[in-house]
């Protein structure tokens, strides 16, 4: 039993960690290091906060450092960046508001997330350009918007999830909305079927989004940004650069911890690290795919939590396993739910399947049941083995919680025929008799068995 446990990192992970660690083990002494001043918050909230100019962004403060140590007996130590791993003597070395730190463990959690690129390009660190990942980013942009008495022209650069829902709600509150993306299709993982609905709805409420034109430089000309993006040329107000995040691992990998592809930490199914005195969890450490059973980088808001407790549980001697993932995700684009959960039939090729997928178009209520909107699903599956390996859905209302009906499948390897013999749930208030996963399951095991 470990009588010192150290964590690097809160927020999500690592206080999912440390919490679990205490709980289990009383006795045990916990140790958290924390490099800002904000250790637990709602991060997926801070699009919608943005658009709601009566909450201020403190409000997705979940637990204080304070009420930490308090009521769960954490010691948690804020402004402590960790610098250096010593395996050899097991302890971390770093900086803090009080000078250079050095502190021992028993065992180590490694929760240290990741961060907004940020390319290195000329203009990227003027004033009025800012990035979208950490409460500290949120608190700044949000105060920005708090100096426009009109709507203000936003350049932003990145169209992920998390900037469509900040270009949902940039352009709720009147601001004049450009976005730019150096790729050519809007969601790498979307069907053009169902990324046309995504393209209308931005045209629709008036956010301009122009492909193939990646963030080239800024420059500022008197009070306004002028933005070069490929053949393109923008002024701006502000601009917000969201074009994705990347691990926080290099205080891993210099001390000998493998890493994958994308910098993000290797771990095993009980998420202990190339050294069995080290875990790492969150958003700067890697999983294992439901579908493909191979390492997967796909840092999302239940597995960072998850994982974080399951690390800190095995530090003190659980030897709990870490569910695979799925990708499950979904964000609001205006009036839309837009959803998915395993492979893209891209994806799919990639991992060696003999992918076939199919696209239906149904009403999500019943027959004459007023306000029925239309509901696009995409349903992949193998061919070799009829397995079904992936969905997306997108819909005014109902996809956010069908999704987790094609996520709970793919936890039980379903074929697609066994899918589409699910006994579903039917009121006209919610969908129609035949649900619209059963309609795509049906055409999509006539095109398997084809």
């Amino acid at each position: 039993m470990a009588k010192k446990v150290l964590v690097i990192g809160g927020v999500a992970a690592g206080m999912s960690a440390a919490s679990q660690a205490k709980r289990r083990s009383p006795d045990t002494e916990v140790v958290v290091l924390e490099s800002g001043l904000d250790v637990s918050y709602g991060a997926c909230g801070m699009p919608y906060n943005i658009s709601d100019p009566k909450r201020e962004m403190q409000d997705l403060v979940v637990i204080t450092a304070g009420q930490f140590r308090e009521k769960r007996g954490l010691d948690v130590r804020l402004e402590h960046r960790a610098g250096e791993i010593d395996r050899s003597n097991k302890t971390v070395k770093g900086m803090s508001p009080d000078g250079n730190f050095e502190i021992g463990y028993d065992k180590l959690v490694i929760a240290t997330g990741a961060r907004a690129v940020v390319p290195d390009l000329p203009g990227i660190d003027l004033d009025n350009v800012y990035t979208f990942h950490t409460l500290e980013d949120g608190r700044r942009l949000k105060q920005a918007l708090k100096k426009f008495d009109k709507p203000a022209r936003v350049l932003l650069a990145g169209a992920g999830y998390v900037g469509l829902e900040l270009a949902d709600a940039l352009a709720s509150l009147g601001h004049h909305v450009t976005m730019i993306k150096r790729k050519p299709k809007l969601l790498s993982w979307m069907d053009q079927a169902l990324e046309d609905r995504l393209l209308k709805e931005l045209e629709k409420n008036s956010v301009d989004l122009v492909t193939g034109a990646g963030l080239d430089s800024i420059e500022k000309s008197g009070d306004l940004l002028l933005v070069k993006a490929g053949p393109n040329n923008f002024s701006a107000d502000l601009a917000v650069v969201a074009v994705g995040i990347r691990p926080n691992s290099e205080i891993a990998s210099a001390a000998g911890l493998d890493t994958g592809r994308f910098g993000e930490i290797m771990v095993d199914e009980e998420l202990k690290t190339n050294d069995p005195d080290i875990y790492a969890a969150g958003d700067c450490a890697d999983a294992f795919h439901v579908v493909t059973g191979k390492r997967a980088w796909i840092p999302l808001a239940l597995r960072a939590n998850r994982a974080g407790k399951i690390a800190g549980a095995n530090t003190v001697g659980a030897g709990l396993k870490a569910p695979p993932v799925a990708g499950t995700q979904v964000f609001k684009l205006f009036s839309l739910e837009v959803a998915k959960s395993g492979l893209s039939l891209d994806q799919a090729r990639a991992g060696n399947f003999e992918p076939v997928s199919i696209v239906i178009h149904a009403s999500n209520r019943g027959h004459a049941f007023p306000g029925a909107g239309k509901m696009s699903v995409e349903l992949v599956a193998d061919k070799r083995s009829g397995r079904l390996l992936g969905g997306q859905i997108v819909a005014e209302e109902g996809a956010a919680h069908r999704i987790d009906t094609i996520a709970a499948a793919l936890a039980a390897k379903m074929s697609a025929r066994e899918f589409g013999g699910l006994d579903l749930a039917y009121a006209p208030p919610f969908g129609p008799t035949w649900d619209p996963l059963l309609v795509a399951a049906t055409q999509l095991i006539k095109k398997l068995e084809a």
